[in-house]
């Protein structure tokens, strides 16, 4: 038998360094005794003899070994049918013991030239089906496909426990250009572990977790796991037919962020975990009782290191492994929307960090970073910055964020340090940060990427919402991208969020002193869609938890609460809440311990509980709540002066004009007798009192209203006269 084995070739597929073995190995037509035949290769280490099945012909044929490293090779006729289906490998290992195979290096590549080009110009965006490891069914037999970016490597092996993680048989194929390398494993089976063997061009070699990776190990263990993510049935079609039809920004939105391994405890589970689905159950009875919309969970994607909360992913296609698999995260998110109740998920697309086994210098080089550190280091996170120029980074973040929302149907995602992206010179001295090709700062690839995943978002998944963590006055953050903007649903109002905290700390003697504080907001409530966030970042590092945070005595601490929450929920923008806070607790958020569920023993946690329970459900029933957010049709100061007695008075207006509420707030510790004019002459009734003995307030009030008079005040014909409770809001609906 005569063939032309190309000896360099084989040279390089026993050390490891062929880029693209299928060259050498597989089936290859040559031509024999003036007859095309078919001659097999295969590199098979640790086996004693080798065997050349002939599927059409039912032969069986020794193959020769031409290399003691355990390369051989052998002949097949060629029939009618495709070279890649004729044949098996049949191994007999060094115990004796003998398999059937299919040849890896037989099977067409799963990826198209198609899905590589769209790849290369970074609008592939479901790449995710075909990067990673997806399991295939080739000629009868059951595999799995790995697929992995890597333009600069040398050589890649696919290791894993189907090979006991020797890879020398399961070398990758390289498409170039494209730089994507793929090889279907027979052997691999879901469940089973895998990382890239990766030969970086200076001849060092490292192990990668899967990028596209759809889960696991738990940490500190670091390989990725072959997981199916279409078992799971989902049942909740009204819901998602219900969210595409309709507009979430006219919606009630009451956000609850949660933080899974520290909600609730359970000294059963591993570290104290509770499994996905347990906190399922647990917390929608939660949210049903609290009257929470939506909830929105801290990053849920693998990340190694716990205290990090899940801001340093690795693993941006994997769910935790902390609290269960794919399908126990698909149950809870099934569960909620069976419910009634959103999800959201925080996504991290600023920054990744330097962990071996990730995104880091991926193949060796600089893939998913910059280079140059002034661009792709973060000097505060010691974290790497994304290459947002590359068209396959920029890629593979997209295709991630509708990867939540197509696989796990999460109803938005808030994109965690936007800022951080925004601005080339974020948190950089001079001489730190590269300039645009302008001059400027703006970091303009990352714009694109934001701008992108927006209109990509919105178009393929009506009724999903995006939401931008952006701290500064960069304009058009919540605008359409048509009109120039970024193109998010919603942008988190961190004005209001300080101006508001920094009033409350202040002694109420002190407070007519920086009374702009408190009305600042109002000046620019309407040049964005906004969020009102009291999230986990104002109750960790120092700062304590928001009761701790008031100025006063432990009677006005509370009081001050209250009104905090219930002027908040009465603000133009919708709502989030960290968890804890809706019970008053007293420590600072800590990820390795449950919120103090205990307190609620005590009346006045108690009553914080049920007055955020009633302000969410007062939000729900009134269309002036939350109907005109983003409007100044949907506002009316009626006093917004009177910083002498610390007070406000303001009306909310539904998109039917006839449909208000006046809001009146007094943030001192003092009862006031309040006039406060009124647009008509009705009757006012008292609907909500932060002061209630019910909340475990002091129960001054109106109940169960007041009738107007016709008495001016306040520029209008008609006024009430009320009395004012301590530190307290209080809401009057009209009739008429």
């Amino acid at each position: 038998m005569r063939t032309q084995v190309p000896l360099h070739g084989i040279r390089r597929v026993i050390e490891g360094t062929h880029e693209n073995p299928g060259e050498v190995l597989g089936p290859h037509r040559i031509e024999q005794d003036g007859r095309e035949a078919l001659a097999v290769r295969a590199y098979l280490p640790g086996s004693q003899q080798v065997w050349l099945v002939d599927k059409e012909h039912r032969a069986v044929r020794p193959m020769r070994k031409i290399h003691p490293a355990g390369f051989y090779e052998g002949l097949c006729p060629l029939g009618s049918t495709e070279p890649n289906s004729q044949y098996l490998l049949r191994v007999a290992n060094e115990r004796g013991e003998v398999t059937e195979m299919q040849d890896p290096y037989a099977v067409a590549p799963l990826m198209t030239d198609f899905d590589r080009y769209l790849f290369g110009e970074g609008r592939n965006w479901n790449i995710y089906r075909r990067l990673g490891a997806h399991c295939r069914t080739v000629n009868g037999e059951v595999g799995v496909n790995f697929a992995v970016w890597a333009p600069n490597a040398q050589s890649i092996q696919v290791v894993g426990d189907f090979n006991f993680w020797d890879g020398r048989q399961h070398a990758m194929r390289k498409q170039i250009p494209s730089g994507i390398w793929e090889l279907f494993v027979p052997a691999a089976k879901v469940g089973q572990k895998y990382k890239f063997r990766i030969r970086a061009l200076d001849g060092q070699t490292i192990d990668k977790s899967d990028p596209f990776g759809f889960y696991a190990e738990l940490p500190p263990r670091t390989a990725s796991v072959i997981t199916e993510l279409g078992n799971f049935t989902w049942s909740d079609d009204q819901w998602m037919e219900r969210r595409a039809a309709e507009d979430p920004l006219r919606k009630p939105i009451s956000v609850y962020e949660l933080h899974l391994g520290s909600w609730k405890r359970d000294s059963r589970g591993i570290h104290g975990w509770m499994n996905y689905r347990e906190i399922a159950h647990q917390v929608v009875e939660y949210c049903r009782q609290t009257g929470f919309t939506h909830i929105e969970l801290m990053p849920v994607s693998e990340h190694p290191f716990t205290g990090s909360w899940g801001y340093q992913t690795v693993g941006y296609f994997s769910i935790t492994s902390r609290y269960g698999t794919p399908e126990d995260f698909k149950y809870l998110v099934n569960y909620c929307h069976q419910n009634g109740i959103g999800v959201l998920i925080d996504w991290v697309p600023a920054h990744f960090p330097k962990d071996g086994h990730g995104l880091r210098r991926f193949d060796g080089s600089a893939l998913y970073e910059h280079e140059d550190p002034r661009q792709g280091e973060h000097p505060d996170w010691g974290t790497m910055i994304f290459n947002y120029g590359r068209n396959e980074v920029r890629n593979f973040l997209i295709a991630n964020a509708l990867f939540w929302l197509d696989e796990y149907h999460i109803d938005g995602l808030r994109v965690d340090a936007v800022a951080s992206m925004l601005y080339l010179d974020y948190s950089r001295k001079h001489g730190e940060w590269v300039p645009n090709v302008h001059g400027g700062r703006e970091n303009l690839d990352a714009i694109h990427l934001l701008r992108e995943f927006n209109a990509q978002a919105h178009a393929q998944y009506p009724g999903v919402l995006t939401i931008a963590e952006e701290s500064t006055a960069w304009p058009g953050v919540s605008r359409p991208v048509e009109s120039g903007g970024l193109g998010f649903s919603l942008k988190w109002n961190m004005g209001w969020m300080n101006d508001t905290l920094r009033y409350m700390r202040h002694d109420p003697i002190h407070r007519k002193y920086h009374h702009d504080e408190i009305t600042f907001s109002l000046i620019y409530a309407f040049t964005e869609n906004f969020a009102l966030p009291l999230s986990h970042d104002e109750v960790v590092h120092g700062k304590g938890a928001l009761v701790a945070q008031m100025a006063g005595d432990l009677w006005q601490k509370f009081a001050n609460l209250r009104l905090l929450y219930s002027y908040m929920w009465t603000h133009p923008g919708k709502k989030l809440l960290f968890m804890g806070s809706e019970i008053a607790q007293w420590h600072e958020w800590n990820h390795d311990a449950e919120i103090q569920w205990d307190l609620l023993k005590w009346d006045n946690h108690a009553g914080m509980q049920r007055l955020l329970g009633d302000l969410n459900r007062l939000l729900v029933q009134e269309p002036s709540l939350y109907q005109v957010d983003f409007s100044a049709e949907g506002f009316e100061w009626v006093d917004c002066l009177n910083r002498e007695d610390s007070t406000l008075s303001f009306i909310r207006y539904a998109e039917d004009k006839s449909n208000w509420l006046l809001v009146c707030c007094n943030f001192t510790p003092v009862v006031r007798d309040y006039r406060v004019g009124v647009p008509a002459n009705a009757f006012y009734r008292e609907i909500f009192n932060s002061d209630s003995s019910y909340y475990g307030g002091s129960n001054v009030g109106n109940f169960p209203g007041v009738q107007a008079e016709t008495i001016p005040q306040h520029g209008r014909q008609q006024s009430i006269n009320l009395r004012l409770p301590p530190l307290a809001t209080m809401v009057f609906r009209p009739e008429r």
